[in-house]
């Protein structure tokens, strides 16, 4: 497996990560520091990000690993980190788009209610919210980017439920935004990309700013 966790691409204006573990493209201290990295080098005056998985998965979340390993200062570590980077997405400055290139589990899930326009595909895949089924509560910080997204009648089930949803399902509970076909979702997503890299700087970061406002103001308090 390759030391590059993630990788970044340009097609014209768009910026392109994609997520590429070799496995389940899990968030691991590595991940997170190696996304970090290269949001460093997305512009953030112009142009869009796109953010897309690999096939079969979007990312099964934390690194279970470290989550239950046993080490309180390795797993601070990573949920801070892990809260940070999904904050500093969440609240980037151009658009946001994320193709869902399979199953999207825990902070896979959170990660897509991060995005702008959500795009995914059309298949035996399902999106998650485990945590309350493993035992684990749901922080504050990604509770509360979760319910800028999930649609109030789904709320229970997505959330408190943990329930688990079919990619085709997940339009209608808020996870996703549009469902296509698989071969057709690296055109669609930098179609969208693209005519959503043209919207006007700084008009957009100033409107984000303000809708995003209070709920940046709960997670950054949140996370310390």
């Amino acid at each position: 497996m390759s030391d590059n966790l993630a990788t970044l691409t340009t097609e014209g204006d768009v910026s392109i990560i994609t997520l590429n573990d070799g496995k389940v493209n899990v968030f691991s201290l590595e991940m997170i520091d190696q996304l970090n990295a290269l949001l460093d080098q997305v512009p953030e005056d112009k142009g869009s990000l796109l953010i897309k998985g690999k096939e079969g998965i979007f990312s099964a979340g934390f690194d279970l690993k470290v989550m239950q390993g046993g080490d309180s200062d390795s797993m601070a570590r990573l949920g801070s980190g892990g809260f940070k980077l999904l904050a500093r997405v969440y609240s980037f400055p151009r658009p946001v788009i994320a193709a869902c290139t399979g199953h999207a589990i825990a902070l896979g899930a959170f990660m897509l209610c991060c995005a702008d326009y959500r795009i995914g595909i059309n298949g035996e895949f399902i999106v998650q919210a485990n945590e309350t089924r493993n035992n684990m509560s749901i922080p504050t910080p990604i509770l509360q980017i979760a319910k800028s997204r999930i649609a109030k009648p789904h709320w229970y089930r997505a959330i408190l439920c943990a329930e688990a949803y079919q990619l085709s399902d997940s339009v209608d509970a808020g996870y996703l935004d549009e469902i296509v076909g698989a071969d057709k979702l690296d055109s669609r997503a930098i179609e969208v990309a693209k005519d959503l890299a043209t919207l006007g700087h700084p008009h957009y970061k100033l409107t984000k700013d303000l809708d995003q406002k209070e709920t940046l103001e709960k997670i950054n308090s949140a996370i310390g």
